[in-house]
């Protein structure tokens, strides 16, 4: 049996999982779990890196007590980065992507580069939190941080770089960057030269399936495990959600259903086209050289802010409440638009849902419920939207939609997704990231031949759901009511 540790971070929380694989079963088990939580200082949004840190090694040492593991493999949500100095030391806690104090400089950026160029340049859609513009903005605004820079290193690479000592940029997260040819899967040298950005700052990459380094001997004396490898996997988690849809098909459609919600395909090659930029679709790169084509949604992050914003008005609920009282309301009373930028940041997150249907001449949806059923149709109708899109650009059809990841428990949102977009839904795993993750893993050890054997493994270990899509006349006409606030 071969055991390999897999830490999945989110947005607001990280997991130790150890997946166990032997004869074509896989069992995948939680060891720790623990809060994200950045923090605000001075007025700047910052992730608590250190903490983190100590996750891991508590993560470790949980596994080691569980029986111990092979190989360790890291994923993170994407494009935030810590500097490194010339004494190899981290220069401050990387700053969080949810941070708004960059938030305009890309107007800076589109004098030396317009945002068309860009996009045939890299691919990548356009969001204010993108690793180009803050880092423009730290060379720009923030230069002495540069100046001692030795190198940037991106959430999960600074995390293997703590494990052991290798300074790398693995190729799927360096594609969320703004900065990657998604044609030669290299720095773009001279976008990085144009912009001012040093080159010498840029980690060589590195492929999934490579490996960083070993445990370094320091850390396994500590945590008292061995030196075990510490492999690239598909370290931007959707790349690793992604890797884990449960299919045999060459052609199929996806959602990863988290915080974010990421609807696409998996291509060969990028599509580099003013149509795709203008759909807001973005070519980040998959395992195996692939291209996950892409259209970054707000997700279930508006209903977990919402949460968040009852629990600190002090109001008890649970899920399956909620969710009971959204399915008891009316249906099509009020829609929001989910990547309207309001609904970004941390806060009040119902106050501006009632602002936005108020601004919008809507009626304003007042009880949970309301509020809740606000939320899910309107994310499983901009998911028809984002499935229009895909199919116009990509020119073909799509018989059904693969879910999966944590939003997949919300058994609603999935039905909603079926009916709205009138494909049959078929939601899991919900363990995606973390199972992505170990396979990769796997087959880097020799365990698995490739991600077809993987995937053919996913869909024989998961209880598949499947929702069967019921559009009527009055979903229909809900939907061109929505498309007004899009």
């Amino acid at each position: 049996m071969r055991r390999v540790l897999t830490f999945d971070f989110g947005a607001s929380s990280g997991r130790a999982i150890i997946g166990s694989y032997e004869k074509g079963k896989l069992e995948m088990k939680e060891v720790h779990r623990f809060t994200n939580d950045p923090v605000m200082i001075n007025g700047v949004l910052y992730w608590d890196i250190l903490r983190l840190f100590h996750e891991i090694k508590q993560g470790i040492v949980a596994a080691k007590l569980d029986g111990g593991f092979d190989a360790i493999g890291i994923d993170t949500w994407g494009v935030d980065y810590g500097i490194i100095d010339v004494d190899g030391n981290l220069a401050e806690n990387p700053v969080c992507y949810r941070d708004t104090n960059a938030y305009g400089i890309e107007k800076e950026v589109y004098k030396i580069v317009s945002e068309e160029e860009l996009y045939l340049r890299t691919g990548v859609q356009y969001q204010p939190f993108n690793s180009i513009y803050r880092l423009f903005n730290t060379v720009k605004n923030y230069g002495r941080k540069i100046d001692s820079c030795d190198k940037i290193l991106f959430i999960p690479d600074l995390f293997a770089y703590f494990l052991t000592g290798a300074k790398r940029t693995e190729l799927t997260f360096a594609g969320t960057t703004n900065l990657l040819d998604p044609v030669t899967k290299q720095w773009d040298w001279e976008l990085i030269e144009r912009l001012g950005m040093p080159k010498s700052i840029f980690a060589d990459l590195i492929k999934p399936g490579e490996t960083y380094g070993l445990l370094k001997e320091d850390i396994a004396e500590e945590l008292g495990c061995p030196r075990v490898p510490v492999i690239a996997v598909a370290s931007h988690d959707t790349a690793s959600a992604i890797f884990s849809i449960p299919t045999s098909e060459k052609d199929f459609v996806y959602i990863s259903c988290g915080t974010w919600s990421l609807f696409g395909t998996e291509l060969q090659n990028p599509i580099l086209k003013k149509e795709a930029m203008e759909a807001q679709y973005t070519n980040e790169g998959g395992y195996d050289d692939t291209i996950i084509f892409l259209k970054n949604i707000m997700g279930m992050w508006i209903f977990q802010e919402t949460c968040r914003q009852w629990k600190r008005e002090g109001k008890e609920f649970n899920y399956k409440i909620l969710d009971d009282a959204a399915a008891a309301t009316k249906p099509y009373m009020s829609f929001i638009n989910p990547d309207d930028q309001v609904f970004s940041p941390y806060g009040n997150m119902p106050k501006r849902i009632k602002e936005f249907c108020k601004k919008t001449g809507q009626p304003i949806p007042e009880t949970d419920g309301e509020i809740c059923r606000c939320i899910y149709q309107s994310l499983a109708m901009k998911y028809r939207q984002s499935l229009e899109y895909l199919e116009k650009i990509t020119g073909k059809t799509y018989d059904r939609i693969h879910m999966v990841g944590g939003g997949i428990n919300n058994r609603l949102v999935c039905q909603f997704a079926a009916d709205f977009c009138n494909r049959t839904v078929y939601a899991g795993p919900i363990e995606a990231t973390a199972t992505g993750n170990a396979l990769a893993q796997l087959i880097a050890l020799g365990e698995v031949k490739d991600v077809w054997e993987a995937r053919k493994i996913i869909a024989d270990n998961t209880d598949m759901a499947i929702y069967t899509p019921n559009p009527t006349e009055e979903s229909e006409e809900a939907y061109k009511e929505f498309l007004k606030y899009q």
